[in-house]
């Protein structure tokens, strides 16, 4: 998943970074490396803490949803790669019944996309659930 990030920087300061996406989801860097880095890690211990507590894990969406917040003006944007499948805590093996067609097609989008069938199926599931949780 890639969460669109806002970099800014004040005179004699480090880089910040805000996620849009994720309120309350915030970080630092020196550099412009380093705040992208930094972000990635904000990014997976935010949503972690989210699962803890039940929370659903707002969608990533694009950048133009949020490029004309006043807020962030004059940042500069960027995305940010984000695994949501090296969330730690354990991984558990299930077994699902999916037609043979539709599996393919998984198959495939993943593959087109860089992911793995797993990381797939959950992106696509927290994205339901976030969609469906505030109803």
């Amino acid at each position: 998943m890639n969460y669109p990030v806002v970099i800014h920087k004040d005179k004699d300061s480090d880089y910040g970074v805000t996620v849009p996406d994720l309120p309350g989801c915030f970080s630092a860097g020196e550099t412009l490396e380093d705040v992208l880095e930094n972000a990635k890690e904000a990014i997976m211990c935010h949503v972690e803490g989210l699962m803890m507590d039940g929370e659903p894990v707002p969608n990533a969406t694009s950048i133009e949803n949020h490029r004309n917040n006043k807020s962030y003006k004059d940042g500069i944007w960027a995305l940010v790669p984000v695994d949501l499948t090296k969330i730690s805590g354990k991984a558990k093996r299930i077994n699902i019944t999916i037609p043979e067609r539709l599996l393919a097609q998984v198959d495939h989008f993943a593959k087109d996309k860089g992911e793995k069938r797993s990381g797939l199926f959950l992106n696509a599931a927290m994205e339901y659930i976030s969609q469906h949780a505030a109803v």
